[in-house]
């Protein structure tokens, strides 16, 4: 196999062409002594702290803004993803496979340890959760912090592997409400609307890529109201049936089971 990154002329899934299981297990750090209403969910930690270059709390960005456009190169409907695990994240090895589990488990996309390959996923420890999206070449980093479970790993490694928020949909419109005088002054942009290739496939509430109602949130009120009622947003237990289609549409696996099919 070829472990190049390829350029995908369109860009990647869902939303962007310029990532907590989140049963609020990130929402313990206050952002200021004495207003403990403010918090913030392990993917947008980077974020308020400003270490890193970050966009939607946990997408790094990169300086060349046509590398969200490159998608990893596979063959005949087979991909495979070279990583590698910082010494200093030994003790989250088995979180992070289990992450990779997640998605080889339904997917044609496979990930290996890293020995030669050009381009490969580069797990390493930072205080929150971030990836870039798609592939950017070479040792790509994606952060993994104290607060990340392996569903939240998950959600950043699909950020690499070229999928972007579901809330930033160019037709969440139908499906959600954005309440902006609950949102953190100065981090509106973080729920900006953009357009995309949704690949055909219909907005996903349960997604582990939509964020959660109350991302952003300066008064612990909703930031985000789903319009169809009961539904509970963010969830970072599984990849909804949703998250796997879009996965095997973008690499398409479909043609691997084609061929054997045919066979």
């Amino acid at each position: 196999f070829c472990w190049l990154c390829v350029f995908v002329e369109g860009g990647p899934v869902d939303t962007l062409k310029v990532s907590d299981i989140q049963y609020d297990e990130g929402h313990i750090n206050s952002l200021k002594s004495g207003q403990p209403h403010l918090r913030r969910p392990s993917e947008t930690v980077l974020d308020f702290e400003g270490d890193d270059a970050v966009q939607e709390g946990d997408l790094l960005l990169p300086s060349d803004r046509n590398a969200v456009k490159q998608l990893w190169a596979g063959v005949d409907g087979h991909l495979s993803v070279p990583y590698e695990i910082d010494f200093v994240l030994e003790d989250r090895t088995e979180d992070i496979l289990k992450a990779l589990n997640m998605i080889s488990e339904k997917t044609c996309i496979q990930f290996l340890p890293h020995t030669n390959e050009t381009d490969y996923l580069h797990f390493e420890y930072s205080n929150g959760c971030a990836s870039y999206v798609g592939c950017m070449g070479g040792e790509q980093p994606v952060l993994i912090g104290p607060l990340c479970k392996v569903g939240n790993i998950c959600h950043e490694i699909l950020h690499a592997l070229g999928l972007h928020h579901e809330h930033s949909r160019f037709d969440r419109g139908d499906h959600i409400t954005i309440v902006y005088e609950n949102i953190v002054p100065g981090k509106e942009d973080n729920f900006m609307k953009k357009e995309g290739n949704t690949l055909g496939l219909k907005y996903d509430l349960g997604s582990i890529l939509h964020y959660g109602d109350n991302y952003f949130s300066s008064n612990g009120k909703p930031t985000i109201l789903p319009k169809e009622s009961a539904v509970k947003i963010g969830q970072r237990a599984y990849l909804s049936d949703l998250d796997v289609q879009k996965l095997r549409k973008l690499y398409h696996c479909d043609k691997t089971e084609e061929d054997r099919a045919a066979s």
